[in-house]
């Protein structure tokens, strides 16, 4: 059985503005990040973990679970700050939240409830399983700057998006 360290040489996870902070349409900011995941499973990466927040994470997740349709033999992991933190969004992105949900290899809760430290505990917790972080990242200050900081000290590669 493979030990947590090796398992993490062959995770990436995920980071992201919100859609409307990226400047870009959705379009363009997808197939980057589909280049993006292709290029990491070229690079031996197989499992993938998203943050499963509105957006890029939701977008990341979908893209691997199409590819892993696909045939290539990749898993995601769901890596939700606490149970039910989709409640205010949206119809649409609640079901695409949900239907990642139900179609991901593992499901992980990160914190039992919500708390003002916890998308960052779950933040932290993808980074530290992980060998890349692959971000939408413009410069702007937030959740995915403090992720793009986190993983430069924990010396995990970042390959930009945008």
């Amino acid at each position: 059985m493979p030990t947590e360290s090796e398992l993490r040489l062959h995770r990436a996870c995920f980071t992201g503005h919100r859609p409307h902070k990226l400047h870009q349409p959705e379009s363009v900011v997808i197939a980057a990040l589909e280049a993006k995941i292709r290029e990491a499973i070229d690079d031996g990466f197989v499992t993938f973990i998203s943050g499963m927040a509105w957006g890029v994470d939701i977008w990341a997740a979908e893209i691997v679970l199409r590819l892993k349709s696909e045939g290539h033999p990749i898993h995601l992991i769901a890596a939700v700050p606490y149970e039910g933190f989709e409640r205010s969004w949206d119809d649409d992105w609640k079901q695409r939240y949900h239907d990642a949900l139900a179609a991901a290899d593992l499901v992980k809760y990160v914190c039992e409830h919500y708390h003002r430290g916890c998308y960052q505990i779950r933040n932290e917790w993808m980074v530290d399983r992980s060998a890349r972080l692959i971000a939408a990242y413009t410069g702007e200050k937030g959740g995915t700057k403090n992720t793009v900081d986190y993983a430069a000290r924990k010396g995990v590669q970042t390959v930009f998006v945008l």
